[in-house]
C-alpha cells in the first residue's frame, strides 16, 4: 500500500472449548505482534513512527490476502478494496457522521464487503491465472472511477479528525497495532473454525469439499467478502494517518506489489503479514536513502515471489516446516487386531439406483445401471479398468448432473441434488486419489469432514478404530496410506447412511487391506451406515464384503455373494480375457 512521505506526515453452555495447546496458539503471535506494539511506541523515534504505523496499515491489507490465500484463490485488487474502505470514512468524515473515526473505519471495512462478494463471484467459476486477470481488470476499472470520482474532503482540503485519545502519531500508532492484533486474532480464530477449514479444503481440492457436505460457493465467497472487510479497514487506517488521501494511494500497481509481498512473505500467518508490511513499508524508504529509485522495491518483491513459488512454499510457511520437522514424527499406534466375524447381509433396501446412465459425448460410460445396496451391509462394486466404476460413484454423488436414471436413498429421491445436498441427506465417499488437506491437523480434518458437532471422545473413537495418528499430528507430515484411512475415519465420522469408498486400500500394504476389510465390516453395526466398497484388491472384497456387483463395459454382468460371483466365467473373461475363458 503506498503512503504519503514520512517527511510530509504530521463463550455459551455446552459449546466446545479450544485445549490450552490450541488457545496459546491461537493466541500466540497477537500477543507477541501486540508486545512488538508497545515496546515500539515507546523506543522508536517520530519519523520511524509514522513508517512503524504504515507497517501495521499494511499488514492488515495483507491479512485480507492472506484469507483469499488459504482458499486458493489469488486477488490483485486488494487496495481497489481499501479505496472503498478510505473512501468511506472520507465521507463519513465530511459529514461529521455520529461516532468517531474507530466506527467510521468499521464502517468502511462493511462497505468494502459487497465488493468482495462481487469479485468473488466470478471464482465460483474460475480460478488460477484467469480469476487473477478478473480481479486485475477490477482494480484497472476502480483506478478510472477513483481518478474520476476523488475522495470527498480534498477539493475542499477537509482532514480526516482523529479523536482526542489517538491525536498524536504515537498514539494512532498504538491504535492501528491494537487494530491489527484484533484482527490477526479474528483471522486465527476463524482459522480453527468449520470456514477456516473449508478455506483450506477448497484450495486443496473443491469436488471433496463438495463431497463432504462443504458448499464450496459460499467457502468461497465467504473468503472474498471477509479479505475485502480487511482491506477496507486498512484503507480507513490509512485515512486517519495521512488525513487526506487521493487516488495514488490505491493504484494498481501497488495493489500488485501488495500480492507479490502476500506470496513471498507467506500472509496467511500472523507473523507473515507483519513482516510483508515491514517490506512494503522500509524496503523503499532503504532505496530512497540510497538513491536508488523505489521503483527498484518492486522488483525486489517479484523476485521473492518467483522463489517462494519455485520452492512450493513462502517464508512464514518454511519456517513452520521447520518448526514442526522437530517434533517427534507422527507415527500411527498400532491396530489392535479383532475378529470381526462375517459380513453383515442386510435385507431392507437403502440405495436404489434405476436406469442409471452416463454419456460423454458419443462415449457410453453406463448403461441403465440398476443397484440396490441393502441397509446394514458391506458390498462390493468391482470390474477391471475402464468399467464405469468411477463414473458410478461421480454420479451417485452427483458430479454428474447430466446423468439419466434415478438414484433414492432411504425412499428419498437424491435426483437433481448438488453433491454437498446429497452429502448432507447421507450420501458419503471417498476418492481414488488423496483429497485430504495438508494445511490442517488431524483433529481439525475430521472436525470439519463431520460436518456435525463431534466431542473429542468421539474423535477419538473414530481414530483409535481405524489405527489413525494422534489428532495434534498434521496432514501434511504424514503418508499416503495414513492419509486415505484419515479420509475413511472422517465419513464415518459423518455417521452418513451410506459411505461409497473408492479403492481405500490404495497406497496400503496388503495387510493392512485386510485389517482395514476387518474394520469395514464392523461398520454397520457399530456406526450405523451401509458401506459401497469400490476396490481392484479382490482379497479385500472377499473378507469384507457379503454380496459383490460386477461392471463391464458400463453394465452390470454379475452380483450376488462374492465367491460365487468370483467363480463365473463371465467375470473371469472380463478381468482376464477372452482366453482365460477358453482353457
Amino acid at each position: 500500500m503506498r503512503h504519503a512521505d514520512a517527511k510530509t506526515a504530521g463463550r455459551p453452555a455446552g459449546a466446545a472449548r479450544l485445549p490450552l495447546p490450541a488457545v496459546t496458539g491461537v493466541l500466540g503471535q497477537p500477543a507477541a505482534a501486540l508486545l512488538v506494539v508497545v515496546v515500539a511506541a515507546i523506543v522508536v523515534p517520530q519519523y520511524w513512527l509514522f513508517l512503524a504505523t504504515s507497517v501495521l496499515v499494511s499488514a492488515v491489507a495483507l491479512l485480507g490476502l492472506g484469507i483469499v490465500g488459504r482458499a486458493g484463490m489469488n486477488s490483485l485488487c486488494q487496495l481497489s478494496f481499501a479505496a472503498v474502505g478510505a473512501w468511506t470514512v472520507a465521507q463519513l468524515n465530511v459529514w461529521e457522521s455520529p461516532g468517531t473515526l474507530i466506527l467510521w473505519t468499521f464502517a468502511g471495512g462493511l462497505a468494502a464487503m459487497p465488493f468482495g462478494v462481487l469479485i468473488g463471484l466470478p471464482a465460483l467459476r474460475l480460478r488460477g491465472v484467469h480469476l487473477a486477470v478478473v480481479t486485475l481488470g477490477f482494480a484497472a476499472a476502480a483506478d478510472v472511477v477513483i481518478a474520476a470520482v476523488n475522495f470527498p474532503g480534498v477539493d475542499t482540503y477537509q482532514q480526516v479528525i482523529r479523536p482526542t485519545f489517538i491525536a498524536t502519531d504515537r498514539q494512532y500508532f498504538v491504535y492501528a497495532g491494537l487494530m491489527f492484533v484484533v484482527v490477526a486474532l479474528a483471522v486465527e480464530l476463524l482459522g480453527r473454525t468449520r470456514m477456516g477449514a473449508a478455506w483450506r479444503a477448497v484450495r486443496f481440492s473443491e469436488r471433496a469439499t463438495a463431497a463432504s457436505g462443504t458448499s464450496v460457493a459460499r467457502a468461497k465467497l465467504s473468503a472474498f467478502a471477509l479479505s475485502a472487510f480487511a482491506a477496507g479497514l486498512s484503507g480507513g487506517l490509512l485515512a486517519g494517518q495521512v488525513g487526506m488521501i487521493t487516488a495514488q494511494n490505491f493504484g494498481t500497481i501497488g495493489s500488485l506489489a501488495l500480492f507479490v509481498v502476500a506470496v513471498m512473505a507467506g500472509t496467511e500467518y500472523v507473523g507473515g503479514a507483519l513482516f510483508g508490511g515491514v517490506l512494503m513499508a522500509f524496503v523503499p524508504e532503504l532505496f530512497r536513502r540510497a538513491g536508488v529509485s523505489q521503483d527498484w522495491a518492486n522488483v525486489l518483491f517479484g523476485v521473492g515471489a518467483v522463489q517462494a513459488l519455485s520452492q512450493g512454499s513462502s517464508i512464514s510457511e518454511g519456517m513452520a516446516r521447520k518448526l514442526r520437522a522437530r517434533r517427534p514424527a507422527a507415527v500411527p499406534p498400532p491396530r489392535t487386531p479383532s475378529d470381526p466375524g462375517a459380513p453383515p447381509l442386510g435385507t431392507e433396501p437403502l440405495l436404489e439406483v434405476t436406469g442409471l446412465g452416463v454419456r460423454f459425448g458419443q462415449v457410453v460410460a453406463l448403461q441403465d445401471v440398476d443397484l440396490v445396496v441393502p441397509e446394514g451391509t458391506v458390498m462390493g462394486l468391482i470390474g477391471p479398468n475402464g468399467a464405469g466404476k468411477s463414473t458410478l460413484t461421480d454420479a451417485l454423488s452427483g458430479f454428474l448432473p447430466s446423468a439419466t436414471g434415478s438414484v433414492t436413498l432411504g425412499g428419498r429421491s437424491l435426483d437433481g441434488l448438488p453433491v454437498h445436498r446429497r452429502a448432507a441427506a447421507g450420501l458419503r465417499r471417498t476418492f481414488q486419489q488423496d483429497r485430504v488437506p495438508t494445511g490442517l491437523t488431524v483433529g481439525a480434518y475430521l472436525r470439519f469432514a463431520a460436518h456435525r458437532a463431534v466431542t473429542r471422545d468421539e474423535l477419538e473413537e473414530v481414530r483409535d478404530f481405524l489405527g489413525c495418528p494422534s489428532l495434534e499430528a498434521h496432514v501434511f507430515d504424514l503418508d499416503v496410506g495414513s492419509r486415505r484411512l484419515l479420509e475413511v475415519a472422517a465419513t464415518i465420522l459423518a455417521r452418513p447412511r451410506l459411505i461409497v469408498l473408492d479403492e481405500p486400500a490404495a497406497g496400503l500394504a496388503h495387510a493392512e487391506s485386510l485389517a482395514l476389510a476387518d474394520r469395514l465390516i464392523e461398520v454397520p453395526a457399530r456406526f450405523g451406515a451401509s458401506v459401497l466398497l469400490i476396490e481392484h484388491d479382490l482379497d479385500m472384497v472377499r473378507r469384507a464384503c457379503a454380496s459383490v456387483v460386477v461392471l463391464d463395459f458400463g453394465a452390470v454382468i454379475a452380483a450376488g455373494p462374492p465367491a460365487e460371483v468370483l467363480a463365473r466365467p463371465e467375470v473371469a473373461r472380463a478381468y482376464l480375457g477372452d482366453e482365460v475363458a477358453l482353457t
